[in-house]
C-alpha cells in the first residue's frame, strides 16, 4: 500500500534524511566505564546503561521526552537479547542499547544507512569509528545495512527484538517502509517484538503516504505492520506530548531537537522564533509492540 518513489526522488529522500543526521553529530564523551563495573554490582541493568556516563550530556536531556527505560522495559529487552536497531543516526539508543547487551553477553545489529552517497557514508563511518574505540564497551556490534537495495538486515530468524525508532516517516517518503517491515519480520524469531517509536499524526486524518510532514497514523503505521506478518501487541502512552498541534511551518522538523526556521535544506531564517515551538518539546509519539507469530 506504500508506493515505490522514482529513483530519484528515493535518492534525495535518503540523502535528506542522512544530512539531518549529520548536522545533529556531536562527538564522543571520554568516558567508557560501564556504571556497574564501577559501583563493582552484577550484571548491567537498562537503568544503569541510561544512567551510564558514557553517554553525552545533550542525550541525557532528551530522556525525559524519550523514556528509554520505560520503553525498551515494555518493548521486553532482556539480558542477553539479540537486537536490530534500524537506522541508529549517530547511536542515541546505541549508547544505551550496546553497553548493555555487551555487559549480559547479548548482541547488537545496527541496520545503518545503506551508504549509496557521501553524507550516508559519513553517517556510517562516524558511527563505526565511536564504537571502534570504545570496543570494551560496546563490544561487537554487528553495523549492516537497510536501504532501497540491501539485503538481510540481520540472520534470519534470530532477534529477539527490532527496534524502529522514529524513522518510518523516511522510509515511507523514499518508498522504503514495506521492505522496513518485512525485513524486521525476518530477522525476528517466532515470538520476536517489533518496538516502534514515531511521530503520530492526529487520529483519523487521511495518511500522506509521503508523510511530507513528518508525522505518521497510528492506524496506518500497524496496518503497514499487519500486511508484513505482524500481530499487534499493544499501544503505549509512554511517549505521548498532548501540547503537539502537529500544525508546524516546517514540520516536525519545527520542534526540538532539530529545530528548523525553514524548509529542509534551506538555509536558517534569522530571527524565526523558535518559543512557541520549544515550549512544545518534542513531538508526540506512538510507542507500539508487534509481535511475529509462533
Amino acid at each position: 500500500m506504500n508506493p515505490a518513489s522514482p529513483g530519484a526522488s528515493r535518492r534525495l529522500v535518503l540523502a535528506g534524511a542522512a544530512g539531518l543526521v549529520l548536522a545533529g553529530c556531536k562527538p564522543t564523551s571520554k568516558a567508557a566505564t560501564p556504571n556497574a563495573e564501577a559501583a563493582g554490582g552484577g550484571p548491567m541493568t537498562i537503568s544503569d546503561a541510561v544512567a551510564g556516563d558514557w553517554r553525552l550530556p545533550a542525550d541525557k536531556l532528551r530522556d525525559p521526552w524519550r523514556h528509554p527505560v520505560e520503553s525498551l522495559t515494555w518493548w521486553g529487552l532482556k539480558p542477553g537479547a539479540t537486537v536490530v536497531e534500524f537506522w541508529p543516526g549517530t547511536g542515541w539508543y546505541t549508547d544505551i542499547l550496546a553497553p548493555f547487551l555487551n555487559d549480559t553477553g547479548g548482541k547488537l545489529y545496527a541496520a545503518n544507512l545503506e551508504p549509496t552517497d557521501p553524507a550516508a557514508t559519513q553517517i556510517v563511518e562516524a558511527y563505526k569509528a565511536r564504537l571502534e574505540a570504545k570496543p570494551r564497551l560496546y563490544g561487537k556490534v554487528e553495523v549492516t545495512a537497510f536501504g532501497p537495495t540491501s539485503g538481510p538486515v540481520a540472520p534470519a530468524g534470530s532477534a529477539d527484538l527490532v527496534l524502529f525508532l522514529r524513522n518510518l516517516h523516511n522510509w515511507m517518503a523514499a518508498g522504503i517502509a514495506d521492505k522496513a517491515f518485512k525485513a524486521g519480520f525476518a530477522a525476528l524469531k517466532p515470538g520476536g517484538v517489533l518496538g516502534i517509536e514515531e511521530h503520530r499524526a492526529e487520529a483519523g486524518q487521511v495518511q500522506d503516504v509521503l508523510a511530507a510532514d513528518g508525522y505518521v497514523q497510528q492506524a496506518y503505521a500497524i496496518q503497514l505492520a499487519r500486511e508484513a506478518g505482524f500481530v499487534l501487541a499493544g499501544a503505549s502512552e509512554i511517549n505521548a506530548n498532548p501540547k503537539d498541534t502537529r500544525d508546524h511551518p516546517f514540520g516536525v522538523w519545527t520542534l526540538p531537537p532539530t529545530r528548523l526556521s525553514a524548509p529542509r535544506g534551506q538555509p536558517a531564517k534569522p530571527g524565526f522564533d523558535h518559543s512557541p515551538y520549544d515550549a512544545i518539546g518534542e513531538s508526540d509519539r506512538m510507542t507500539l509492540k508487534l509481535v511475529k507469530p509462533k
